[in-house]
């Protein structure tokens, strides 16, 4: 794919695309169909059948190749992207290193799939160069990192894991899901592979789930297209008009969800009710040096931890009422999540806690509603779970 020098908006709005050849329609048609009439056996216009391609699908790819500046396929959710991308390079007795704190759909697969056909993975904290280095292994094929990790933000330096991977030979794969390539351009940084949960921010509206995967290699490219029509998990072409259309506003909506983020993070980081606030764009941040280079802005996404822990939060979940409580992120809306009773309660409880996912601890997808709202809300609800925790210490000292 050649370098596309227009600016992100215009690319994801127009990609490569043309208005419909048949009617002059400015919107690519969503063609709902299994099967394609031949001409002869084997003389098609591109497209046989919709397990392999299908042109609303192409049209997708074509626009989100153009975002992440190489060429891109779309899968039915972004487990099935994540699950393809394995499939393909690792083989029994291969070796992956994982950052450590992770999206659990990830940890899930490996834990209890791969794990049992005989993949191996260290899960190490990425931030950690030599940590990543130390744990290469003769047989290790691929670093998967997740930066911004879910849910505590934390950072790894994509550049420096792929200087890294380079010079052992490794493949270097980024889940970009929290900030897109509008955010951070993980190939200009080094990245072999983009991941991305489409159903988030490319989307943007909580009305479908998505996957893709994006790479310059073309033998690794064929190898996912490979994979991806034989275990069947193509995004459907209503789904990928639908992420078309929300493609169109990404920058913009990204703009507005950075913003949103950074103004509720730095009034959550004064309540007193608040612990501690994760959020790149504080100065506070641990790697806010590392983020101001890394990333153009910081998004949408923070976490905080309540005092008072599970019972608090908890008691927060019961009583925003603007936020939503629902297991997403990146759309319209504001969405409230309990990593540790909800995104994250397949890991254990110790190894949770060690990794920086306490139970006191509130992910928030800041939405594109007013921040004064937004923090009106949290505010009144922090307040009840204060009450909460303050009722919950003194029945604790009574008894």
């Amino acid at each position: 794919m050649s370098s596309d020098t227009r600016g992100i908006c215009t690319r994801t709005i127009h990609g490569n695309l043309l208005p419909d050849p048949a009617t002059g329609a400015i919107l690519t048609p969503i063609y709902q169909t299994t099967t394609y009439v031949q001409e002869a056996v084997g003389v098609h216009k591109g497209f046989t059948y919709s397990r392999a391609a299908n042109p609303t699908v192409s049209a997708l790819e074509d626009v989100l190749g153009s975002l992440e500046g190489a060429p891109t396929l779309c899968f039915s959710t972004g487990m099935a992207a994540i699950t393809t991308l394995f499939l393909s390079i690792l083989k029994q007795g291969d070796h992956a290193i994982i950052s450590d704190v992770v999206y659990g759909g990830t940890v899930r697969l490996f834990r209890q799939v791969l794990e049992g056909v005989g993949v191996r993975a260290n899960f190490v904290d990425t931030s950690d160069i030599n940590a990543v280095a130390a744990a290469i292994e003769p047989r290790t094929k691929l670093i998967f990192i997740e930066t911004p990790a879910n849910p505590t933000l934390k950072l790894t330096d994509i550049a420096a894991v792929s200087r890294v991977a380079k010079k052992a030979g490794v493949l270097l794969a980024v889940d970009n899901t929290f900030l897109t390539a509008a955010l951070q351009p993980v190939f200009e940084l080094g990245a072999d592979i983009s991941v991305l949960s489409t159903t988030k921010y490319i989307e943007g509206h909580n009305a479908t789930v998505g996957g893709s995967l994006a790479t310059k290699d073309e033998t690794l490219l064929e190898r996912f297209r490979l994979v991806r029509k034989t275990i069947g998990c193509i995004q459907s072409p209503l789904e990928s008009w639908l992420t078309l259309r929300g493609l169109k506003t990404l920058s913009m909506r990204l703009e507005r969800h950075s913003n949103n983020a950074l103004e509720v993070a730095s009034w959550l980081e004064n309540h007193p009710s608040v612990a501690r606030v994760f959020y790149p764009g504080l100065e506070s941040f641990p790697q806010h040096d590392l983020a101001c280079r890394q990333q153009g802005a910081h998004g949408g996404m923070l976490s905080f931890e309540v005092t008072g822990g599970t019972p608090a939060a908890l008691e927060l979940m019961k009583s925003v009422k603007l936020c939503a409580l629902a297991e997403n992120l990146g759309a319209a809306e504001t969405l409230i999540t309990h990593p540790a009773s909800m995104t994250h309660a397949d890991i254990p409880p110790a190894t949770r806690e060690a990794l920086g996912i306490p139970d006191g601890l509130i992910r928030l997808s800041v939405g594109l509603e007013d921040a004064a709202d937004i923090i009106a809300d949290l505010e009144q609800a922090l307040g009840k779970a204060e009450a909460c925790s303050s009722t919950a210490y003194v029945a604790s000292v009574a008894s």
